[in-house]
């Protein structure tokens, strides 16, 4: 297992044009959710096509504080940077609300888009924003709504290239009637993905893909508001994207509170990556070959 020591960049074509390629194919699209460069890194070398930079995760694995809009957009670009420099498959940001009016949706998808991300999602919620799983009770009214996900389709029509995902919470804030009517909207504004956060069971999703024409992605999240289901059923519901926004940071940090616990006893947990499949993941190989590239005769 072998990785590059610099970045790779695209290997075939942009990262918005791989994305795009990912979306036009059949079935529903696995999406494991990245916090770092590692796990970014980790999603890709296990087999998956592409990923999303969670806000949830990044704040906690970045600051340790809950996600509740206390990340700045400097901080997430930074941190998107160092994930889209290391893997070769697409990336979709979580642009949050934009971080501000129509011209602040502009100037960050612009720059998510220079970080290298395939796509950024926009959403509705009032700022600052909170977790869609933590009691969301307002959102933008239609028009600040349709104004964002505008600039944001602008933003990509004008150089960025990156896809938008556009993301409504308007089902916990007001009701399943007003989130679907945004999301037709948000559809007719060019929006290249459409999220439709915490439905609460099937028949919603159901209704949800069939009614609002368009890609959809699922959000499946762990004890959260919305029913985890299987790729296949999600496909049969009309799901294009099925995103586990925080099942590598939870596994992570059991897995850590648990070798904790055995140090605390004095003891070394048992289950470990090896030294060298370590050393390999971070490319020491690869560093090595290329010193000696540079120092053959």
């Amino acid at each position: 297992m072998s990785s590059p020591v610099l970045p790779p960049g695209a290997s075939s074509g942009s990262a918005p044009a791989r994305l795009r390629t990912l979306l036009a194919g059949e079935g529903c699209l696995t999406m494991p959710c990245c916090f770092d460069a590692l796990s970014a890194r980790l999603i890709e070398q296990a087999g998956f096509s592409l990923s999303f930079m969670s806000g949830f995760a990044v704040s906690a694995a970045r600051l340790a504080l809950p996600d509740t809009g206390l990340i700045t957009v400097t901080e997430m670009l930074d941190q998107g940077r160092a994930i889209c420099q290391a893997v070769t498959i697409p990336v979709i940001a979580d642009g949050d609300t934009g971080h501000g009016n129509p011209a602040n949706v502009r100037r960050s998808v612009t720059q998510f888009g220079l970080a290298g991300f395939a796509g950024v999602m926009i959403e509705d919620q009032v700022a600052p924003k909170r977790c869609g799983h933590t009691g969301v009770k307002e959102v933008v009214g239609r028009t600040e709504a349709l104004a964002r996900v505008r600039a944001a389709v602008d933003a990509r029509d004008a150089g960025a290239g990156t896809l938008i995902m556009a993301r409504t919470d308007a089902r916990s804030a007001l009701s399943l009637e007003e989130a679907l009517w945004r999301l037709v909207a948000f559809a007719d504004l060019g929006a290249d993905i459409l999220f439709l956060e915490a439905p609460r069971d099937q028949a919603e999703m159901a209704r949800c893909c069939r009614q609002v024409p368009g890609v959809h992605m699922a959000n499946m999240l762990e004890g959260g508001l919305t029913p985890v289901l299987p790729p296949a059923r999600l496909a049969e519901l009309g799901y294009r994207i099925a995103a586990y926004p925080l099942t590598l940071l939870a596994v992570a940090v059991a897995a850590m509170r648990e070798a904790l616990a055995g140090l605390t006893a004095g003891q070394m947990p048992r289950q470990q990556t090896d030294f060298a499949t370590l050393r390999a993941i971070l490319g020491f190989d690869a560093y090595d070959r290329l010193l000696e590239d540079y120092t053959a005769p």
